[in-house]
């Protein structure tokens, strides 16, 4: 199941390889994390769902004391789409801003010199190219290194002395990056620094070459080893789980790697083994109350870097003709060939039905009216429910949730038992995190970092265009 199609067979299975090596394991380490679209008003719809079409492409394959990410942004539909961090790196240290993306692996950075890599950014951000030649602390990765020949399973035919460890991932959009690996020194927010090793991107094409929604690069959360989590995990600086409360009411919420001890978390499914992504098994769908029958259980990704969510065509529509079974007299219209809309003025809350997913181990997960509907403008609400192509690589149906079902909901990722929890959760409050070297606990509060930065937070419409052609 995986998005990535490696250009070149040199490179297969190019994910990056990250050597941690942190000096201090108990202590937090911090990220300033800030929306990716904040403070862009009339976006359009078709434009933003066009994201969710190039961030579906970015998933990748295969993953003790606290890790917090300080978040901002807002989850709801309406208002935001995927977060991003901002990290010092080398010495002396800059800052760069890059993607946080827990359905990919990859930390990669723009680097001086690259060919397409974009010189400003429409999202509120100060674009920096990184120069290993300006960093006391950087160091090149050539082939005949360990860190090349263990990922690539052996030296690389051609490989010469001093020859550096390249990588080239065409991601599931056509988008493509292309450079070699470095290694130097990553500073976080709280002072915590450590020596890991980078892609340094000497080659942009398709959407990562545009400004308009460009970022530094990608820093990615996923099962692979080559995750920033993973490696953490490995190197025993953080227990192999981690948390995220989405807070799309008042901004921001807590994202956090450790073992969560307060609040317990007893309802959770299994993830499917051996998947690259984090995959469960729904069973049924609740509509209202009302169990919707379906032909067969559906593979069901949770991703909390996508952010409307996607349902199987046969999923799809009896869900919709349920969600709008109340209200028979709507006027429904199409916005950008893609929103079913319509004009409300009451509570949807009291005008249209909860959905429950229902999964293994008889865990459910609840969505409300609120949740899956955004306001367009005054009285005029979409839903966020998309039909979807995506298939598994078996041919299955697959299902994707992203924020639109994740938001206001504590979320656990525990790969140590292989299963994933929820609760519904205020997240602008504070969760407790097992710190491994003190035996004692760190508390994790929320962050809502955009409220208090320098960009000003202007309301966004997110649309995202589906990945159709995807084959996990």
């Amino acid at each position: 199941m995986d998005l990535h199609k490696n250009s070149r067979a040199a490179v297969l299975g190019c994910f990056l390889i990250l050597s941690t090596l942190f000096s201090d394991a108990s202590a937090n380490l911090v990220f300033s994390v800030s929306h990716k679209f904040k403070g862009r008003d009339g976006r359009s719809l078709s434009e933003l769902k066009a994201h969710d079409f190039r961030r579906h492409g970015r998933f990748l394959a295969a993953s003790a004391s606290a890790v917090d990410l300080q978040l901002g942004g807002n989850g709801h539909p309406s208002e935001t789409g995927l977060y991003f961090a901002k990290l010092g790196i080398g010495s002396p240290s800059k800052d760069y801003f890059v993607q946080v993306d827990t359905g990919s692996d990859i930390l990669w950075v723009n680097c001086v010199g690259c060919t397409n890599c974009p010189k400003k950014s429409d999202i509120g951000v100060k674009l920096t190219l990184y120069d290993p030649k300006s960093s006391s602390t950087s160091s090149s990765v050539t082939c005949d290194q360990e860190f090349c020949t263990s990922k690539y399973n052996g030296q690389l035919p051609g490989c010469q002395r001093d020859l550096l460890c390249q990588y080239d991932v065409t991601y599931g959009d056509g988008s493509e990056t292309a450079g070699y690996f470095v290694q130097d020194t990553i500073q976080f927010d709280e002072g915590t620094n450590g020596s890991v090793v980078f892609g340094c991107g000497a080659k942009q094409s398709g959407q990562l070459g545009k400004s308009s929604e460009a970022l530094d690069g990608i820093l990615g959360f996923g099962q692979a080893n080559s995750s920033v989590f993973s490696q953490l995990a490995a190197s025993g600086k953080v227990k192999k789980q981690f948390a995220h409360c989405l807070d799309n009411v008042r901004g921001g919420g807590i994202f956090a790697f450790g073992e969560v001890v307060e609040p317990q978390v007893n309802n959770t499914t299994p993830l499917v083994a051996n998947q690259a992504h984090y995959n469960v098994v729904m069973e049924t769908i609740e509509v209202g109350g009302d169990v919707l029958q379906l032909a067969s259980d559906v593979g069901t990704i949770i991703d909390s870097g996508t952010t409307l969510a996607y349902l199987p065509q046969e999923v799809f529509d009896p869900v919709m003709k349920k969600v709008l079974a109340k209200q028979p007299d709507l006027n429904l219209h199409i916005v950008d060939d893609q929103f079913s809309c319509f004009q409300f003025s009451s509570n949807v809350d009291d005008g249209f039905p909860s959905v429950t997913f229902h999964f293994k181990n008889s865990a459910s997960l609840t969505v409300y009216p609120h949740d899956y509907l955004f306001q367009l403008k005054e009285d005029v609400w979409c839903s966020g429910w998309q039909s979807s192509g995506l298939k598994s690589k078996g041919g299955d149906s697959m299902t994707l949730l992203g924020d639109l079902v994740l938001s206001n909901k504590l979320v656990i990722y525990d790969l140590e038992k292989q299963t994933i929890g929820w609760a519904d959760y205020n997240c602008s409050s504070s969760i407790k995190v097992g710190n491994e070297k003190t035996g004692g606990v760190d508390t994790i509060g929320a962050h809502n970092i955009s409220s208090a930065s320098t960009f000003t937070i202007g309301r966004l419409i997110l649309t995202f265009f589906l990945l159709i052609s995807a084959v996990f």
